[in-house]
């Protein structure tokens, strides 16, 4: 660690009268130090006694008091010289003091009724003589001329808090005479406590804004998602399109090429058809020339009514063969082209996502946390019962219904071997057994004993399946009062509810039913909607 003698300048230390390094160091009771040789000798050659420096006069002449503190950091200057060791200059930036001569050391307190700052050494006077000592000692500060009065050259010591500015001691006497006057160090606690009110306002403006700034990233973050579905929703549409656009292309071009060749093949017969009635009629034209010839007049007479007699022919008058008989085909293949196209834009347009609603399940069914997924929980409920859920049927609405518009959403069943999905009215009975029925609110399907498929429309129908669906779409269209289901696994119809008017909003409704021993423990999965699924389009059947 450095010494005193190391960070403390020789400027400090310098007899103001000699400007050398103290000799023997003394004090004066003005508090400023001198060589005791040289303030002897400035007060033997002068008429009255007073500091050299502060020119303050002394009645007699005072005791001098040695300045051990002053004489110890001296000879280390000197012995610092003799060692060829200079003292550091003070840093830019900070307060100076004021005293130093030359190189300015940094001011350790500032005095607020001497207006000066002090470093280490300079500031000693200040924590030793009793006078010096009542003297008002703040951290440094620059330009202290500022706290004093411009008017009455006074301390600014007081706040004025009509005026909301700092004033003298004369300044409330005259001007702001009858004015609420504090203390200012009081009041600058007060203004402190207020700032810590207003820095714990601000703080909260942070964290409102901080959530919002996590607010708008999130959202950046779900649209970045959002977009990459998009995006691939889109590739796997176009894809599906080049595909049904080059296998309509193979089917167009072996139909237009069947079609050829069958033409072809009926030219040919045409052709040898035609080649063998020409060849007839030459054969009867060369005969009629050779009879109009001949001079056997008994002969002409008896082949005659034979010769006269066309042969039999086919009439061609009716029959052709035309060279745009594949150009129907064409504009058909290009229509129902154009049809797929919209069919897949509407089937994008129209798909929802769907959420289930915890809050409206059955006790004993568990939701998952992202809301896709509903299954039996087979333990003892803890949840309340409260108005919007099912009590004893095992079902689960979602979170949004439809009062407008067309919508279409997936479900996948897998290998359940009992289950209910469709579409119910927001006002439907939730207490008690339920009857899955239009008149009743309900629009559903069902699953039950692993093959049993029913549509639940009053008395219920029987469906049958070329392929058991694990996969299940559902459109609602609201104006038409039409709900239809989807075996997406094989992109077949399954069955459609027409000609009701719907009055409220219908909302999707899940039922996975119990686990019937374990062999229905799987759970209902709503998925993202796929616009071509395997090869192929739903939008077949579904009139958009």
């Amino acid at each position: 660690m450095a010494s005193s003698g190391d960070i403390l300048s020789e400027e400090q230390f310098q007899c103001s009268i000699c400007l050398d390094v103290f000799t023997e160091p003394v004090s004066i009771p003005c508090g400023h130090s001198f060589c005791m040789a040289c303030i002897k000798r400035h007060w033997d050659s002068s008429d009255a006694c007073y500091c050299p420096k502060c020119k303050r006069v002394f009645a007699g002449r005072p005791d001098l008091l040695a300045n051990s503190f002053a004489k110890d950091i001296s000879e280390k200057i000197r012995a610092n010289r003799r060692n060829g060791i200079k003292q550091p200059d003070a840093k830019s930036g900070g307060v100076h003091c004021d005293v130093c001569m030359g190189r300015k050391l940094k001011a350790l307190k500032s005095c607020l009724v001497c207006l000066t700052s002090y470093c280490e050494t300079h500031l000693e006077p200040h924590q030793r003589v009793v006078t010096l000592k009542r003297h008002k000692l703040v951290d440094p500060v620059e330009k202290l001329e500022d706290r004093m009065c411009k008017k009455h050259q006074r301390l600014l010591e007081l706040f004025c808090r009509s005026d909301q500015r700092c004033v003298c001691e004369r300044c409330t006497e005259t001007e702001h005479r009858a004015h609420d006057i504090v203390p200012a160090e009081r009041e600058s606690m007060a203004k402190k406590a207020q700032m810590k009110k207003t820095e714990a306002e601000v703080q909260q403006m942070i964290q409102a804004r901080l959530k919002k700034l996590d607010e708008i990233k999130h959202s950046v973050k779900l649209s970045r998602i959002n977009s990459k579905k998009e995006i691939e929703d889109g590739v796997q549409v176009f894809t599906a399109l080049v595909r049904s656009i080059e296998r309509s292309q193979a089917e167009l071009i072996e139909l237009i090429e069947e079609k050829q060749s069958a033409a072809e093949r009926r030219a040919e017969g045409l052709v040898k058809e035609l080649e063998q009635e020409i060849t007839e009629l030459q054969r009867r034209s060369t005969e009629l020339e050779q009879l109009s010839h001949t001079e056997d007049h008994l002969h002409l007479l008896k082949i005659f009514p034979c010769l006269c007699t066309p042969p039999p022919t086919k009439d061609w008058s009716e029959i052709s063969v035309h060279s745009d008989l594949c150009l129907g085909n064409a504009r058909r293949a290009v229509s129902l082209l154009e049809e797929t196209v919209v069919t897949a834009k509407n089937k994008l347009s129209i798909k929802v996502d769907v959420s289930l609603d915890p809050s409206t399940a059955n006790p004993w069914l568990v939701v998952s946390e992202d809301g896709k997924k509903v299954w039996d929980g087979d333990m003892e409920p803890s949840l309340l019962n409260g108005p919007q859920r099912f009590d004893t049927a095992p079902c689960v609405l979602a979170k949004d219904g439809f009062a407008t518009g067309r919508h279409y959403w997936e479900v996948e069943v897998g290998d359940k071997t009992a289950w209910d999905l469709g579409v119910a009215k927001e006002s439907i009975n939730r207490k008690g057994m339920v009857t899955l029925s239009p008149e009743d609110g309900y629009w559903t399907i069902c699953l039950r004993r692993g093959s049993e498929y029913r549509a639940c429309e009053g008395q219920s129908v029987l469906l049958h399946f070329r392929e058991k669906p694990r996969k299940v779409g559902v459109f609602v269209d609201y104006e038409e009062g039409k709900v239809s289901f989807y075996n997406v696994t094989d992109r077949s119809h399954i069955y459609s509810f027409t000609g009701y008017q719907f009055t409220e909003r219908v909302i999707p409704l899940l039922n996975p039913d119990m686990r019937d021993s374990g062999n229905n423990i799987s759970p209902l999965i709503i998925c993202p909607v796929g616009v071509f699924n395997g090869g192929g389009s739903l939008d077949d059947d579904i009139t958009i």
